[in-house]
């Protein structure tokens, strides 16, 4: 059972064996820097004091006279998640979220409309009900976005294997990035 475990967090790391232990990095995963490639800190920029007899408007250059305002926009738009992952998630968050959600606004008028019927509910069996229901909608919309798969293709119904996948990369990132504040 041991060894079993050690396989899996092995493949949710994305160091599988089928790919040699190098996977290709994700379209909008950010790229990793290493402590040597961090840009000095740089002073900021003095600003001029503005002029007190002057009563123009300071101007302030627009982006079309940026010259690198294209490609800076460019390059986010290649940086963000792709649609189809995006639509994915959103579908899957809308499910796991949605339901649970709807059930608990329910569960609420279910209960009015059997206390108006003369059935006697205690008041705390209705607020547990509802709250765990609400609970489960907020778990959802983070299973949602962890279980789509954050590949082009796409993964299984329930979304199991992807959830274990994405989770073990968001470990990974946190354990990598507080490493990197130490």
């Amino acid at each position: 059972m041991a060894s079993n475990s050690s396989s899996n967090s092995d493949s949710q790391a994305g160091n599988s064996k089928q790919d040699g232990g190098d996977r290709k990095p994700l379209p909008f995963e950010p790229t990793r820097r290493k402590s040597a490639d961090k840009p000095a800190k740089r002073s900021p920029a003095p600003t001029p004091s503005p002029s007190v007899t002057s009563s123009a408007k300071p101007t302030t250059p627009s982006k079309a006279k940026q010259p690198g305002a294209k490609t800076r926009q460019s390059a986010l738009a290649a940086a963000g998640i792709p649609d189809v992952v995006s639509n994915r998630m959103l579908r899957r968050m809308a499910i796991f979220c949605g339901v649970p959600t709807a059930m608990g606004v329910s569960s609420l008028f279910v209960s009015y409309f059997l206390v108006t019927q003369g059935v006697q509910l205690p008041h705390v069996a209705v607020l547990l009900v509802s709250l765990g229901l609400f609970g489960l909608g907020v778990l959802g919309l983070t299973y949602g976005a962890l279980s789509a798969s954050w590949e082009d293709e796409a993964g299984s119904l329930l979304g199991v294997p992807e959830f274990r996948l994405n989770f073990g990369r968001m470990v990974q990132t946190w354990r990598s990035a507080k490493d990197s504040t130490n």
